[in-house]
């Protein structure tokens, strides 16, 4: 594996599979890995902290940062390069002037009007989108691999290639389904902030999520989050079910939708999400095992 630091090195990997990170990797990431080397392109994954995506409350220097345990694990996994840029690699204009640049960007619908991650963290997409932009510039990558994990960034980077055809080619975003831990809490590089009482209300999540297989209506599914999430002390700043594509509010399941939960376990900011498929109106319950890839509770 060939660790790159300067974009000016990047010009062999050009058409590669790529997969962008802020490290901190786990098997999460390393299942992105691995989906990209099947591609049979050689693959190259950046490990880069975006500073323009974190909001000036949140947990920029905290992030952790594991580099050398991310490149062992890297190159254990056949990754071709490890892109690592500094800063002005990406940013050379400074980092102040670089969110202006940021916050003037034009995002998709999808970016802004949910009010989900939006709401919640009203710079973050705009950091998103001129960071994956860049990178995307100088890695020239023929797919790029995300994870189904953040999906309403996952469908801003889907909409904003789409949108910049003349930019980005027939770049491919290849989509990867979330990694659990066995028992059920989706992977994250911040679960390693939990305390064992933390994690263990953390499950909460998939629990909650879990729980919408019993829900006539959206509605129903919404409060049954709720509840399962507040029993567990945990802060909700979102428990929905909305349209798959456009991830705004639905009245019924009629057509493909996402689940997605936001909340906080003590300072642990954590997200999950699931997909719904479209399900008749006068059945009960939606088919759990291929929702959720991990057994029913009994009943």
């Amino acid at each position: 594996m060939i660790l790159v630091e300067s974009p000016k090195h990047l010009a062999a990997y050009a058409g590669c599979a790529f997969v962008p990170t802020m490290g901190a990797l786990h098997q999460g990431h390393a299942s992105l890995v691995k989906r990209a080397r099947e591609s049979g392109k050689p693959t190259v994954v950046s490990i880069f902290v975006n500073p323009t995506q974190f909001g000036p409350t949140e947990d920029l220097d905290r992030y952790p940062r594991t580099l050398d345990a991310d490149l062992a694990l890297l190159e254990s996994l056949g990754t071709a390069a490890a892109y690592c840029p500094p800063i002005d690699a990406l940013y050379p204009e400074g980092i102040a002037a670089s969110m202006q640049v940021a916050s003037a960007l034009a995002l998709p619908a999808v970016a802004t009007e949910p009010r989900l991650e939006d709401l919640c963290r009203p710079s973050h997409f705009a950091g998103v989108a001129l960071v994956v932009g860049r990178l995307f510039d100088q890695v020239r990558p023929a797919s790029a691999y995300f994870g189904e994990k953040d999906y309403q960034q996952l469908r801003l980077v889907e909409d904003f290639v789409a949108t910049e055809r003349e930019r980005f080619g027939a770049l491919e975003i290849v989509r990867c389904p979330t990694l659990r831990e066995s028992d059920g809490l989706a992977m994250s590089s911040r679960n390693r902030f939990l305390s064992a009482p933390s994690r263990a209300a953390a499950l909460a999540l998939s629990r909650a999520l879990r729980a919408t297989h019993m829900a006539f209506r959206p509605a129903d599914a919404e409060r049954m989050m709720r509840d399962e999430l507040t029993k567990s002390g945990l802060a909700i700043e979102y428990a929905v079910v909305r349209d798959a594509n456009t991830l705004l509010e639905v009245q019924t399941f009629e057509a493909p939708t996402r689940v997605l939960i936001a909340a906080r376990c003590e300072a642990v900011r954590l997200i999950d999400n699931v997909a719904m498929p479209a399900r008749d109106p006068t059945k009960s319950k939606c088919p759990f095992a291929a929702l959720f890839g991990f057994a029913a509770p009994s009943e």
